[in-house]
Parts: structure tokens; sequence; C-alpha cells
């Protein structure tokens, strides 16, 4: 009855989307052998989804009024002082109202990273946290809760009006095209965790805040392909993707029939294939061959959760012996408070208390390692 009432969401959700006016459809993605010629020059791929400890969200991050080079220089000196070669780095649609300014703070972003010898892959678009994002001065953290901040893009009410999907598109192809032949981007994230319906913090089971979860996948289950053809007309050279973030037990993502709706879209639109796995190593050992089967470059986009057992010093070597990509989440503890548990939602961390065991991020705020086993791992793997 569930998958039922997902198709007929899905179909709704289908008729009522309009297909963008002149947009050319079934431009093809990336062969696999065009896919793997191009992974076949890279580096063993290794960094950290990244936004200034300053910045509590993407917003933050990139508005002008609160934009700083000193600190993203500094702390992307950090970066290439263990061999990172990469960054995972989320934009947002809301900045596209100010497109010469944005462009410029991204193109100031992105000669940062080079000074650094790192080359960032650009998420476009993500389905995490609160479904309400506004411009302006961003809220303070709550004290004691893991990513208290960040926002969705786009925002529940956009998703919601079709009429909005034409500044999506402009967003999507004024930013792809503006650098789409710029050598310093690794690669373009469509969309993360499209299907996360953010149960725990902004969904069902605490401020309830969310859009129907049902109704959610299935509005964005039909919007993600188009995502991929915006960045397609819009010239881009670098690769796309979209990583499925989620297994459960008896999932296989091994057998196609298997795919949810999502996966389907996620897999058959990505140039290279991309995934989150917060798990142990054991199941990352397991994972591995079942996406090297596709036949393309894959890249882990989110691990390293000291909690779950996912850790540098396990996941790092199994990565480099099969060439698997690998980007942690979080980098230097500030805003985001991501050092604090996924469950610190329903179990704040109030009065100074710290958990035992840090979540995530590789730094602490005064810029020396969490932990120097750790570091140490990142540039035996690296070879700093």
């Amino acid at each position: 009855m569930k998958r039922l009432s997902f198709l007929v969401l899905l179909l709704i959700s289908t008729l009522a989307v309009a297909q963008p006016t002149g947009t050319p459809t079934g431009l093809p993605r990336w062969s696999a052998a065009k896919a793997n010629a191009w992974y076949a020059k890279e580096p063993f791929l290794v960094g950290a989804n990244y936004a200034p400890a300053n910045a509590i969200n993407e917003l933050e991050m990139f508005q002008a009024e609160s934009f700083d080079p000193a600190t993203i220089d500094k702390e992307l000196a950090l970066a290439e002082s263990i061999g990172m070669n990469t960054m995972r780095v989320f934009l947002h649609d809301l900045l596209w109202q100010d497109p010469q300014g944005f462009t410029k703070r991204l193109d100031q972003f992105l000669g940062i990273c080079a000074k650094h010898k790192i080359r960032p892959m650009l998420v476009l678009f993500d389905s995490c946290w609160d479904p309400y994002p506004k411009l302006g001065k961003q809220r303070e953290p709550v004290p004691g809760i893991h990513n208290s901040g960040w926002v969705q893009s786009p925002g529940a009410d956009a998703l919601s009006d079709v009429s909005q999907y034409p500044r999506l598109e402009a967003y999507v192809k004024g930013v792809v095209g503006a650098f789409k032949n710029d050598k310093r981007i690794l690669a373009w994230d469509t969309w993360n965790e499209p299907d996360n319906c953010n149960d725990n913090n902004y969904g069902k089971n605490e401020k309830k805040v969310e859009l129907e979860n049902a109704r959610k996948v299935a509005i964005i289950t039909n919007l993600l392909p188009q995502v991929f053809q915006w960045c397609r007309v819009a010239g881009a050279t670098q690769p796309l993707t979209s990583g499925p973030w989620i297994l459960w037990d008896g999932h296989d993502w091994s057998n196609p029939a298997k795919w949810t709706p999502m996966e389907k879209v996620q897999f058959e639109n990505s140039d290279i294939i991309t995934f989150h796995q917060y798990s142990t190593a054991d199941a990352l050992t397991k994972l591995v061959p079942v996406l090297q089967q596709m036949g393309r470059p894959v890249i882990c986009t989110e691990y390293m959760a000291r909690g779950v057992d996912s850790k540098f010093q396990t996941h790092l070597p199994i990565a480099k012996k099969a060439k698997i990509g690998m980007i942690n989440w979080g980098f230097v503890a500030g805003k985001t408070q991501t050092f604090l548990p996924w469950d610190s939602w329903q179990k704040p961390y109030v009065n100074g208390r710290e958990p035992s065991i840090w979540f995530h991020e590789v730094f602490k705020q005064d810029n020396t390692p969490y932990d120097p086993a750790e570091t140490a791992a990142i540039k035996q793997a690296t070879g700093k």
C-alpha cells in the first residue's frame, strides 16, 4: 500500500511539474569510458565536506556580509598540510538573487582552493536539515545540537511551488554556466541526499515542519532528472553526480530491480558514482565491489562518524587500495557543531558537556588535530 501511494504521488508530481520551456531533452551522460579516462588522471582523492568554522551553513559561508576569505585560506592551508586535495562544498539557490556578487565570491573561493592544491566538488541542492531557508543574517547555533542551523536548498516552499522552478533552473544554469570550463572544479554534485526527509530533526519524529515524506520524495524524484539536464545544457565539462546515501538490511545496490525510484534516477544519470557510508570498515569492503561493478569511477562523498565506527584509520587503506575517493564529513569544529552526534537533537549536550568521542571534524577550533593519529593516517594515505 505504501509503495502504491508513493507511485500515485510520483505520477501526480510528474504531471504537475511543467517541463522548462526551451530545455532540450535526451542529452547523454558521460560514457563509462569517458568517466574512467577522466578518473585515471586524478590522484587518490581525499578531502572533507567543508564550511568554515565561523559559518553555520552555506548561506553564511557565501553571503557578502559574512564571506570570510581569510578564515577559508587559513583552514584550507590546514587541509593542504595533511595532503587533502578536494573538498565538498555546498552552494544555495537563494544566493543566485545576487548573481554577480555570488559568482565573484565563488571565483574567489576557487582561487583560494587552487592556492592550496584543492579541487572542490560543488553541491547545487541539498534536502537536509531546515526546510525554510532565508537570506540575511543567519541564526546563532542552538547550544548542544548537531547542525542546528543548516538549511535545505531549495526549501519546502520552493519545492511545493512550480512557479519557482524557472528560478531554480536559472540558478543551476547560471552557476554551472559561469564555471563550466573551470578546471579548478572537480565535479558537480547535483543534489545531496535528495530523499532525506529529516525524520529525527525537522521531520515526523521531532519538529514536524517538513513536507510529508512521500510528497517530498515524489517531487524530487521528478525534479532531479531535470537538474541533471540543466547542468548539461549549461555546458558542464566536469562530471555530474548525485549519490545514494543509505543502505538497510536486505537492500541490494547490485541489483537494479531493487533500486528505489530515486536511486534509479541517481545511478542512471550520474557520470561518476558517489555514495555515503557511515558504517564499519567491513561494510565498506563489501560495498566497494558492488559499486565498482557499475563500471564507473566511485567516490565516497560522506563518511567518518566515530560513534558508528566509521574512521580514517580503518577506511582510508581500504579505499586507497580500490582507488575509491574519500570525503569525510566536517573539518574544523565550529558553528555547525557536527562534532556532536545526530541524536543530540533528542539529547542535547548542554552546560558545556561534550560527547566522550567527537562524532565528526578533523581539527579543533584552535586548529590542532582532534586526534593526531587520525591526521597521521590521512597523511599516510595521501603520501604527504
